[in-house]
């Protein structure tokens, strides 16, 4: 097996078992990656993965649960066994919460629940794939943002970004930090790290409100994931370009 894999880019995308990281899986199988479709509900996982190779695409599942530890161990040691590396890592599994979200009468529970989702469930996988990553020749790391992160947007004038949101809108403003701090450490190896903005796409986060499809959506994510050597790290895409912080 690993002798087959050391011919494919390896890829593993989190909550891929639908939506948009459904259609990144299958936008990267469709260039003959070899794509892992991590999900934490079995069935799902399997029913992607079928439906994905029924397309053509050399897709796998992957157990795993961003926020436990123990299921991101053992999605490393699946893919450590199954290629030996990951060249793409594409961190797209993330929850809404629900409404209201003011500040002022947010749960605080659903604020631990979207952190430890968004957020450190984005640090805990990446940092248990680096070691893997780093084995490859050309690694990429897509964390799959949200225009409504971005602080110089939620305060310009006349930029209609939704309602209030005290909660999942800061989880990908602190998501944005950390991605810049990645970049900042990761300096000076081959590793590029960028954020993705899909835009407002129909899934069951927003109720299917969205006004894009879902494969529309993964377009900035697989742009990102296949840059060439040369292409930017520690920035913040859509498919128009650079979103500002």
């Amino acid at each position: 097996m690993l002798d087959v894999m050391s011919q494919k880019t390896i890829a593993l995308v989190t909550g891929a078992n639908k939506g948009i990281g459904y259609e990144i899986a299958a936008g990267l199988g469709a260039r003959g990656w070899s794509v892992g479709v991590g999900a934490r509900d079995e069935q799902r996982r399997e029913d992607a993965v079928a439906k994905l190779r029924a397309a053509g695409a050399d897709a796998f599942g992957v157990p795993l649960d961003v926020t436990d530890g123990g299921s991101v161990t053992a999605a490393v040691q699946w893919i450590e066994e199954r290629a030996g590396r990951l060249d793409v890592l594409v961190n797209n599994a993330g929850v809404a919460g629900g409404r209201p979200e003011e500040p002022t009468t947010i749960d605080l529970d659903t604020v631990r629940q979207l952190v430890e989702t968004n957020v450190i469930g984005v640090i805990r996988v990446t940092n248990a794939m680096l070691p893997l990553l780093r084995r490859s020749a050309h690694p990429r790391i897509v964390n799959q943002s949200s225009h409504v992160g971005s602080l110089t947007l939620q305060t310009t004038p006349g930029v209609d970004l939704g309602g209030i949101s005290g909660v999942y809108a800061p989880t990908k403003t602190y998501l944005n930090a950390v991605t810049i701090q990645y970049a900042r450490e990761l300096s000076g190896t081959n590793i590029l790290i960028n954020n993705a903005c899909p835009g407002y796409v129909a899934t069951d986060l927003n109720g299917f409100s969205g006004t894009q499809t879902p494969e529309q959506g993964a377009a900035i994510a697989i742009r990102l994931a296949t840059l060439p050597d040369d292409g930017p790290t520690g920035r913040l895409f859509d498919a128009t370009g650079v979103v500002p912080w």
